[in-house]
């Protein structure tokens, strides 16, 4: 029986997926990555994300499971993240297995990030409450208590200061508002001291493409929770994605 499955993680700005050995949470193939149409419309995006599975060609019978930024009810995305609002109330699994042809398992990008960890990265191993950030286009959260994932915590869109605070302090915020480390982590701060006042997790894991940058502001937070870095970065969607896709069958 193969441990391999086929991870596809869908964001505001790059569509990315590989054969992961589910396992190890290693990829066995180079990541192929490709740019989110302009627009993110549905059948634009499963186009690409069509294009990545053919070039990794897997076997029919490997699992295949696609992450997305929203919430995920029965198959459909309930919300839209950085992607058009046609996605709201859509019934994007069935779509998926369609122009795929072959059966998926959808997810919300962020619990695929947040179980990758928990299952082969900072959070393995770890009791209480972890919550796993995610820091890119806009901010992802998952919630683990004790091993087992929360899905569709969407807490990046906190209010805070009248505002949806992931467009305060997303790495797309620091990047379009030329903001220092030192100025970003002040926004950070208000997030997480947000986050921890509400939650009291036990630890915050950091992910995201500019995790691997993290020695530049997680020093300049002050928490209670222990907050450190992701372990397995910008390729926890996609190990997620594809160990859920395994274990599910």
């Amino acid at each position: 029986m193969t441990s391999l499955a086929v991870g596809v993680d869908i964001g505001g700005t790059g569509i990315k997926g590989a054969i992961v050995d589910t396992a190890t949470g290693e990829l066995t193939t180079e990541r192929i990555k490709k740019a989110t149409p302009e627009g993110g419309k549905p059948h634009d995006i499963v186009e690409v994300a069509k294009s990545i599975l053919d070039e990794l060609s897997p076997a029919s019978d490997v699992p295949v499971g696609v992450c997305f930024p929203a919430i995920v009810r029965d198959g459909k995305t309930m919300s839209a993240a950085n992607v058009s609002k046609k996605w709201i109330g859509f019934e994007a699994e069935a779509l998926f297995e369609k122009e795929l042809g072959r059966s998926i398992h959808f997810v919300n990008d962020a619990d695929a990030a947040g179980f990758a960890e928990q299952q082969f990265g900072a959070a393995k191993g770890r009791e209480g409450l972890v919550i796993v950030t995610t820091l890119g286009t806009g901010i992802g959260t998952a919630l683990i208590n004790d091993g087992v994932l929360i899905v569709n915590a969407e807490l990046g869109h906190l209010e805070i200061e009248g505002v949806d605070y992931e467009t305060k302090a997303s790495f797309a915020a620091k990047e379009r508002d030329d903001l220092s480390w030192k100025h970003w982590a002040k926004r950070l701060q208000k997030y997480y001291s947000r986050l921890e006042a509400l939650l009291s997790p036990e630890l915050f894991v950091v992910g995201g493409g500019v995790s691997k940058q993290y020695e530049e502001f997680l020093p300049l937070l002050d928490l209670q929770a222990d907050i450190i870095p992701a372990t397995l970065r910008n390729n926890a969607g996609i190990i997620g994605a594809a160990t859920l896709a395994a274990t599910s069958k």
